[in-house]
Order: C-alpha cells, then structure tokens, then sequence
C-alpha cells in the first residue's frame, strides 16, 4: 500500500503569508511532533553596491506545477511526512522578498527536516525555473551552482543504496 499525505504545490506571483501556511499544515497533519518550514529569500547579489536589482523568475505553467508535484510525492514516498507543501513565486522580485516555501510535517523532527532539505535540494537543481538577475539596465541568465548539484548528490546516492 502506497503512503499518501497531503501535498499541496502552488506555483504564483503572489507572496505568500508563512502563518497561514505553517497552520494549513499542522491542520491537515495528523498530530504532527515537528513542522519545518524553510523560506528562501531574494538575496542581494550586489550588497556593496547601492543600484537597484531583480530577480525575474520565469516557467512553463502546466509543466512546472508537475515537475513539483513529483518532487513532493518523492519526499512522501521516502519519509514518513503528514503534509508537504511548496510555493515558488514567478516574475520580478526583488531583494528581500519571499521566493519559496516549502514545508513538511511529521511525527519526528528527522523526516521533517531531511524531507524539507531533500525537496530544496531538487527544487534548487531540477525544478523547471529560469533566473535572469538584473542590475543596472543589464540582466544576465542564472545557472544553478555546482554545490546545489553537490548537494542533490547525496539523495540520489542514497536512492541508489551508496549513502
């Protein structure tokens, strides 16, 4: 029998309101014993430098839900999560602001944390997000780091029975 758990995936120009996602998820859970929540921020890419900068975030709507959804559902079929959600924003943010969510819940902090930090991980790396930076009057397209694929890494080596 397949473990289900509740997943919700949300792909949006909005920001999102962390307290109202932290208590969607410990309602849909199931007296959960640990609720991690990560929030990457846009950061400064440029922090000596007082120009402006943006982050524009661009996707295949339809494809880049799926491809989430399937991160998820692998978080769910390896630990023993209650409820997993992810928010990525798209279009033009700037520093500071909010760029994803994810959350997962469980009966112990372990699955918790490592779920959350598995879903990054590929989020990072596999989700089908392009980055362009722009600075000013200039942008430039963004690749994800070798030490994001580094990190991935070690999930796969571990799916595999190496970790």
């Amino acid at each position: 029998m397949q473990k289900t758990a509740p997943i919700h995936v949300l792909v949006t120009a909005q920001d999102f309101d962390l307290a109202a996602e932290y208590e969607a998820a410990r309602t849909l859970s199931q007296n959960p014993g640990a609720i991690v929540m990560f929030t990457g921020l846009v950061r400064e890419v440029y922090p000596q430098e007082d120009s402006a900068q943006a982050l524009t975030l661009e996707h295949y709507p339809g494809m880049t839900e799926q491809a989430l959804q399937r991160i998820a559902a692998e978080a769910v079929s390896r630990w023993p999560v209650q409820c997993v959600r992810i928010i990525h924003r798209i279009g033009t943010l700037l520093p500071g602001e909010q760029i994803v969510l994810v959350i997962s819940s469980s009966a112990h902090r372990q699955a918790a944390f490592e779920s959350a930090e598995f879903m990054m991980d590929y989020l990072k790396t596999s989700a089908p997000f392009w980055k362009k930076q722009s600075r000013d009057g200039e942008s430039y397209w963004v690749d994800s780091r070798e030490s994001d694929h580094q990190a991935l890494q070690r999930w796969q080596d571990q799916s595999q029975g190496k970790g």
